[in-house]
């Protein structure tokens, strides 16, 4: 009998799986969901771009990876509205305003790193996507004194200490990716402009335009109402009050895809930074993260959205006014398929006439701050580089004609 104990013994050892000493009938059947590992949002992003980005990027993807999954560099939009001494202190750290650097890169003979830029006017500087209308253009892009943005130099990942508040309450400093600067000034806002913001939360653009202290009227608009008190909370935190009434700054929580229907023709300028899938958020933290499994189908209606915000935003303007479509990925079909989108839409559904506004020049003032993805035929975007680890932003022009 002890002998046959031990035999059974060293049997059962060597049976991996103890299944197949039970009758079929018997089985239990293990849960997918259960007994296989979920993977990360993070990882299944990862994968996604792979497989995407190495496509529509060829060579440039490896690095453009490595920095996305690198540490990424801030910029510092100093607040004009502060008296405080960080200012000193950052530039004595080395850093310097990537604005009127880029300034003085273009314009070397010019005592007023603050002068128009003007880009050629020429039939290569505009994109034309009407079929019809008249030759349109561009107006001078004139960069505002008052938009300053340091950063560190290229290859310094050097961290930016947390803003101080000066004597009144206002912190002297906003920390954001610098180049989510280059939509706001892209805009060329002027004086006494009105701007909509349809998807203007957290806020940083928004300060960012009223820095410029050339906005008549600002209307910052974002659907979520957690979003827009954080954006009420970053304005009162660095804009003085008398500059934040009624007759100055609305705030609203509407549905930016139906804005059309509510104001049309009414605003200078629209900024329309639309959600997306936020690379390198999505690469770096699994917390609200668009590659989540419950947000699939979320992620994969991106693109419509997208179209109808922009939509909704060139319905919103002005004829004569600019639309700029901003996001903070590299994916084509969110980009330059959206651009193309919209502005089909618009012609036919609505009869208007759009040009886009080439962007090159904007581009060529910042290439020794950011990198540019290279032959875009359709605006222009920032891409991740370890030297220069900023973006990645997508930013495109449009006009409206009729």
């Amino acid at each position: 009998m002890g002998l046959f104990l031990d035999t059974s013994r060293v049997i059962l050892s060597r049976v991996k799986d103890l299944r197949a000493l039970t009758s079929k009938r018997h089985r239990v059947k293990g849960k997918w969901a259960a007994t296989q590992p979920k993977q990360p949002p993070t990882k299944m992003a990862l994968q996604h771009f792979d497989a995407t980005y190495s496509t529509q990027l060829g060579a440039l993807w490896p690095s453009i990876r490595v920095a996305l999954l690198s540490e990424r560099k801030y910029g510092a939009l100093l607040n004009h509205f502060s008296h405080n001494p960080d200012v000193e202190e950052l530039q004595g750290q080395g850093c310097k305003d990537f604005i009127s650097n880029g300034e003085a890169f273009m314009f070397p003979a010019s005592a007023d790193h603050h002068s128009e830029f003007r880009p050629e006017e020429d039939s290569s500087s505009l994109s034309t996507v009407t079929h019809g209308g008249g030759s349109w253009q561009p107006s001078p892009l004139r960069l505002s004194p008052n938009i300053r943005c340091l950063v560190f130099p290229r290859g310094d990942i050097t961290r930016f200490r947390p803003a101080r508040p000066d004597k009144f309450g206002l912190l002297s400093y906003y920390l954001l990716d610098a180049a989510s600067m280059l939509p706001c000034l892209a805009l060329d806002v002027q004086e006494s402009h009105t701007v909509l913001d349809l998807c203007a939360a957290p806020g940083g653009k928004a300060l960012a335009l009223l820095q410029t202290q050339s906005v008549r009227f600002l209307c910052a608009n974002d659907l979520s109402v957690s979003r827009t008190s954080r954006l009420k909370r970053v304005l009162h935190s660095y804009v003085p009050k008398a500059l934040l009434t009624d007759d100055k700054l609305c705030i609203t929580s509407f549905d930016g895809t139906i804005w059309g229907e509510i104001e049309r023709n009414s605003f200078d300028r629209v900024l329309v930074d639309v959600p997306c899938t936020t690379d390198r958020h999505s690469l770096m933290d699994d917390d609200n993260n668009i590659f989540s499994r419950s947000r699939v189908g979320e992620r994969r209606s991106l693109p419509q959205l997208q179209a109808q915000l922009l939509l909704a935003g060139i319905l919103a303007a002005c004829p004569g006014g600019d639309v700029l479509y901003s996001t903070c990925t590299l994916s084509a079909n969110q980009n330059q398929a959206v651009v193309q989108q919209a502005v089909q839409l618009a012609e036919e559904q609505h009869g208007i006439q759009l040009q886009v506004i080439s962007l090159r020049p904007l581009a060529q003032m910042f290439s020794n701050t950011f990198h540019f993805a290279p032959d875009l035929h359709l605006g222009e975007m920032v891409i991740p580089h370890l030297a220069a680890n900023f973006g990645p932003i997508y930013l495109c022009k449009l006009r409206r004609l009729t």
